[in-house]
């Protein structure tokens, strides 16, 4: 029997070791790099804190606590502020950042406007349980709808940055939302990706697109669309290019300020801007 030499076989071994050896890198580089980009699109979209610094007691505003369970045993919490003759209850969805202590000086203006407000955080913020996804906060809103629906007052689906995405999504799969009011928000994260990052292939990263632009012409409800010139996050033409996607009734409100204060400088124009609205769509009870 002839034998091959071991001299001869060694080096088709250690070759096939180093293509094996190389297969392998890649692979970790690519699981790496895809983990990356997960990584990435996860903390620019969702920025929560845990803490509560204050509640609505601190602004002289009565409220409960609540709890919603969007999937058995994956709790939601949030407060419930009734006003004292309410036209209306707005569920609200916050942007991105923080949690639902960051946002009383909203409450106190939808309070003004005599709005009881059902406000919550996302699971992954505040006191809610843990995992921010898109399809966790649409299920999220979708709860907290449902909990609504058990008072008798008109309820009217507001969203403010991620939220307003959050708000387009809800009014798509509920009949009987008395409005949408969409607020600083964006047509979709990869229209906002090509923007930041024109250099990237953006469309293939994002894996949680909150495309709102596609949605929207869905609702059955009226529509609100607030947006700033002035915002220096969203750009305006996100707010315009909604608007216009947006089926009537619709109106478009244009204040001023930047992403996160504009509705506080632009005050009157704001709170008139809004209540007007909310006279046309809630007639009987309207402000």
């Amino acid at each position: 029997m002839c034998q091959v030499p071991s001299r001869a076989v060694e080096p088709g071994r250690r070759g096939m070791r180093r293509a094996v050896t190389t297969f392998l890198g890649l692979v970790v580089l690519i699981l790496v790099g895809w983990w990356g980009i997960r990584a990435f699109e996860r903390a620019n979209l969702f920025i929560p804190s845990r803490i509560l610094e204050a509640k609505p007691s601190d602004i002289g505003l009565e409220y409960k606590d609540f709890v919603v369970e969007p999937t058995p045993g994956q709790h939601v919490h949030g407060w419930f502020i009734p006003a004292e003759k309410p036209i209306a209850i707005l569920l609200f969805c916050h942007g991105n950042a923080g949690n639902i202590s960051h946002r009383l000086d909203s409450i106190r203006l939808f309070h003004e406007l005599n709005l009881s407000v059902l406000i919550f955080d996302y699971r992954g913020y505040g006191r809610s349980e843990d995992g921010s996804s898109e399809e966790r906060v649409y299920a999220d809103a979708f709860s907290v709808y449902q909990a609504a629906r058990t008072h008798k007052e008109p309820i009217v689906l507001f969203g403010r940055s991620l939220g307003g995405a959050v708000a387009v999504d809800l009014a798509t799969r509920v009949d009987d939302a008395a409005a949408l009011i969409v607020e600083s928000s964006f047509t979709s994260t990869v229209a906002i990706g090509k923007e930041l990052y024109p250099f990237l292939p953006v469309s293939w990263m994002v894996t949680m697109p909150f495309d709102s632009l596609s949605k929207i012409p869905k609702v059955r409800c009226p529509v609100l669309v607030i947006h700033s010139p002035e915002d220096d996050i969203i750009p305006f033409h996100h707010g315009k290019e909604l608007f216009e996607a947006a089926p009537e009734p619709k109106k478009f409100l244009q204040i001023s300020g930047d992403h996160n204060n504009g509705y506080r400088e632009s005050g009157k124009i704001y709170m008139d801007g809004i209540a007007a609205f909310l006279a046309e769509v809630l007639p009987a009870t309207g402000p």
